[in-house]
């Protein structure tokens, strides 16, 4: 017995497209405590963001961060928020809008759509999937906006999307960009913002890599997010040349009192204040776009720990966010992927 397709057949409806989905972590929708309970709910339920017994964190999350944290945490949003919105959202839709100018140039004007989503909050990635879906896109092509893969960003971002996959009767084709950290054009993206700030305001005493923290059991457990961070910090360093005895990777942003990734980038500048160091400046390679944690932790809170012990000029360079590197990096990582 043999079998035999039925070759003139064709699934009714107009030719397939291709498509973009930019994912970053999210923000709550407004300033208040309200949106950030909310937005902190989805946040530290996460599994992957939160490896503590289920039961046991719930009960802690419920019934003491939610309903102090909310408060205090709209409040530092309050101090970043812009005209446009969350100042992580706002950069994200430009991120979005110049790489699909880039794109359309190489296309016909609309046949490979960018649409962006948000692992937390909105626009959800449930809504992002849903919009591309609408646009008869077949097979998608995914760009998490973290450089160094980490399980409880890059790792949580694929399981949000096969998540919302589950419900669809037509799963589309997907490529999952699970990281950048190495790729020649990032590197060179974060060495030309150095490089510009080092021709605009000289050669600090000490440059700072600072990169979002995790638990240490993480990498313990098998994470390569701690080794991505030091491959960036080493390959920049290589590519501009630095003197390593004036770079320093350290690690911000820890929550609760277990043990982070170290040195704790707060302590550091303290410390090198208290040394005698007089300025420093700090980048943050670890974030697409600046949000509360470059703006308000790094550009005010750290600022201030480092004035206070000692130290007198603290300069911030800002993150990648819609320049122009950063969209061509992008638009050649995608490229790349597609093939």
């Amino acid at each position: 017995m043999s079998f035999q397709g039925q070759t003139e057949y064709e699934h009714k409806g107009p030719k397939p497209k291709k498509g973009i989905l930019l994912v970053n972590l999210g923000t709550p929708d407004a300033p208040e405590p309200t949106a950030l309970r909310r937005y902190l709910k989805e946040f530290l339920s996460d599994h992957r963001v939160v490896e503590i017994p289920r039961l046991l964190w719930l009960m802690i999350l419920h019934l003491f961060i939610l309903p102090f944290r909310s408060k205090s945490s709209a409040k530092l949003y309050a101090s970043v928020w812009t005209d446009e919105g969350s100042p992580l959202l706002a950069i994200t839709k430009r991120q979005g809008a110049a790489l699909q100018q880039q794109l359309d140039a190489d296309y016909a004007e609309g046949q490979l759509p960018v649409v962006i989503g948000m692992r937390y909050g909105n626009p959800s990635i449930k809504s992002a999937l849903k919009s591309l879906a609408e646009q008869n896109v077949r097979d998608i092509t995914v760009l998490p906006l973290y450089p160094q893969y980490c399980a409880a960003t890059t790792g949580s971002t694929f399981d949000a999307i096969a998540r919302e996959l589950q419900s669809y009767r037509w799963v589309p084709s997907i490529r999952f960009i699970n990281g950048y950290h190495q790729t020649p054009e990032y590197i060179n993206a974060i060495g030309q913002s150095i490089t510009n700030y080092i021709k605009q305001s000289g050669m600090p005493e000490r440059l700072i890599f600072s990169y979002h923290g995790t638990p240490q059991r993480y990498l313990e457990q098998g994470d390569p997010y701690y080794c991505f961070c030091m491959q960036t910090t080493r390959l920049v360093v290589e590519a501009l040349g630095l003197d390593n005895e004036h770079v320093i990777s350290s690690f911000q942003s820890r929550f609760g009192k277990a043990k982070w990734l170290q040195p704790y980038t707060d302590v550091t500048l303290k410390s090198l204040a208290e040394q005698g160091v007089k300025r420093v400046a700090i980048i943050c390679p670890g974030f697409s776009s600046d949000c509360l944690e470059t703006i308000e932790e790094i550009e005010v809170e750290n600022r201030d720990y480092f004035i206070d012990a000692g130290g007198e000029t603290y300069d911030y360079i800002p993150c990648l966010n819609d320049s122009q590197t950063h969209i061509d990096m992008m638009h050649k990582l995608i490229k790349q992927n597609m093939v």
